[in-house]
């Protein structure tokens, strides 16, 4: 497995997600950071996005599937993230991490961090 990564670092979003009934009527922050574990030698000799992993297609992906969902927990957001990252071959590995800021008074944040191979 490669130990090249592609990093995506404090993407944010706006969705439905939570338990309580404030959370299920109110699209909240969360905070995204992905890593893209990948083999970047071909595409660092060939110079070619054909031969990489487009991470600008893999942003426009997570946003979209974030954007739309109602996870009731950040654990299931952050599988289901890590499930559409994987779907690029390339992709060997994940970790991916979802933070919701304004979750508990007097935290800064609070997050999950989940890491899938194939």
């Amino acid at each position: 497995m490669a130990g090249d990564r592609i990093l995506i670092e404090g993407l944010s979003a706006r969705c439905i997600i939570g338990v309580n009934n404030d959370e299920r009527t109110e699209r909240q922050d969360v905070v995204i950071d992905i890593d893209l574990y990948t083999d970047m030698a071909v595409p660092g000799r060939t110079d070619d996005i054909n031969d990489a992993v487009n991470y600008r297609e893999v942003k426009k992906k997570v946003l979209a599937l974030v954007e739309s969902s109602g996870f009731f927990l950040i654990e299931a957001l952050a599988e289901a993230i890590t499930k559409l990252c994987l779907e690029d071959k390339a992709v060997e590995k994940v970790r991916v991490r979802v933070d919701k800021p304004l979750a508990l008074r007097f935290a800064k944040s609070v997050g999950v961090e989940i890491t899938r191979g194939r």
